[in-house]
């Protein structure tokens, strides 16, 4: 049997996360980015450790997908986008959390909160990102079967792919700004950035 819950986050409780995002991309300028990546990891490997509701480890696999699009030498995410990535995986290796993680059941839930919050505000990212995965899988599958798998390089291919989604997320992201300050006067309640 499962019972489903559901609540709002009101224009005070974003605030606060707000200010909970902010202080951690503060932080994040002090640390080198492979201790924010390594401080990510350590709290998906300690979420592996114990068993939590599937609504928090749905979520929480997203930072995984955020870790590996940092790291993806093929796609090669621009500094400007790194930056909104790091800022956001930095909130999730503060020790320090609103609820501790070894409450059972809730401790990871103003993690997963979180996570909701970020990706809601790096889903142009995100959806790219997938896209492009699929698409390099896709072709790399495509190019074996055709008997070509010495020649399965990502060299020529992915560029073409890489550079019109980058320009998606960017045109995406741009568009959704403007629809949002035209609504709210400038800003929107849910920017965490």
């Amino acid at each position: 049997m499962s019972l489903r819950v559901t609540f709002e986050l009101g224009d005070a409780d974003l605030k606060h996360f707000r200010l909970i995002m902010k202080e951690a991309r503060e932080a994040a300028t002090e640390m080198p980015p492979d201790e924010i990546l390594q401080a990510a990891r350590g709290l998906l490997e300690s979420v592996g450790n114990i068993e939590v509701p599937d609504f928090v480890s749905t979520r929480l696999r997203k930072i995984q997908t955020m870790i590996d699009m940092v790291e993806d030498n093929d796609w090669q995410l621009p500094e400007d986008e790194t930056t909104r990535v790091m800022n956001a995986l930095a909130y999730f290796g503060e020790p320090e959390d609103l609820i501790p993680d070894h409450i059972p059941g809730l401790g990871f839930l103003d993690d997963a909160i979180m996570v909701e919050l970020v990706v809601r505000e790096l889903r142009h990212e995100l959806e790219a990102y997938v896209d492009f995965c699929h698409y390099r899988n896709a072709e790399v599958e495509r190019r074996r079967n055709k008997g070509n798998a010495d020649e399965v390089t990502t060299e020529g291919w992915l560029v073409t792919r890489r550079t019109e989604l980058h320009s998606r997320m960017r045109d995406r992201r741009r568009r959704e700004r403007s629809r949002r300050r035209s609504r709210r006067g400038g800003r929107s309640p849910v920017s965490l950035w």
